[in-house]
């Protein structure tokens, strides 16, 4: 039976092998589940996804293995011993056993991937909600500024006319002034108009009489 001794060694081998990865694997679950919002920039995601693959290739081996001696245990030829059919029943149940671990693990690490996909997407919208509402406040502020030149423009035009219309009055005022005085005079103009007619009235007779 050197050829059961030979797969009974190898399927050992492999289920130590099998138990310190999975023991490593099963670590790096808590720990992508426990930091979810660093898997990516940490690189948990890719350490999980190599680590997976090496315990998967071990789980495949073992199950290979434990296939052969399933196969010994059946041969009619050369019929197994009892305590040999102890054992290779025992590698069977070790072989399942690892296999409802390696599931649960890998359930548990991949509910974890995706809780941190889905924080790392609110985190983007919430980013991208600041980066909007910051853009918004931002034009708004630009609004704003805008709105304050064009109120101090039309203050100082409205300060520029008023004081124009100072001016305006000021000379109107003073127009006024002169024309009071014109009108103020007119009196002695019309006295001085008079006198020069009643003397020509006045030269016109004495020219006809002396004419006459």
């Amino acid at each position: 039976m050197s050829n059961y001794d030979s797969l009974h060694r190898q399927c050992r081998t492999l289920e130590s092998l099998f138990d310190t990865k999975l023991t490593s694997y099963s670590r790096l679950a808590s720990s992508v589940s426990r930091n979810q919002e660093d898997v990516e920039a940490s690189g948990s995601s890719e350490r999980w996804k190599d680590m997976e693959a090496e315990v998967d290739e071990l789980l495949e081996k073992l199950r290979e293995i434990n296939d052969e001696l399933s196969a010994l245990s059946t041969d009619a030829e050369n019929p197994p011993s009892q305590s040999m059919l102890r054992a290779i029943q025992r590698h069977k149940e070790v072989y399942q056993d690892y296999a409802r671990e390696l599931r649960r693990t890998k359930a548990n690490v991949q509910t974890a991937l995706d809780q941190a996909n889905l924080l790392s997407g609110v985190r983007n919208d919430i980013d991208a909600y600041k980066s909007s509402a910051a853009d918004s406040l931002l034009a708004e502020r630009g609004n704003i500024d805008s709105s304050h030149r064009m109120t101090d423009d039309i203050l100082s035009q409205a300060y520029e006319t008023r004081a124009e219309f100072s001016r305006q009055r000021t000379t109107i005022a003073g127009i006024n002034t002169r024309m009071s005085g014109v009108i103020n005079s007119i009196p002695g103009i019309n006295n001085l108009l008079s006198m020069i007619k009643s003397r020509r009235r006045r030269d016109s007779i004495i020219v006809g009489c002396i004419v006459g």
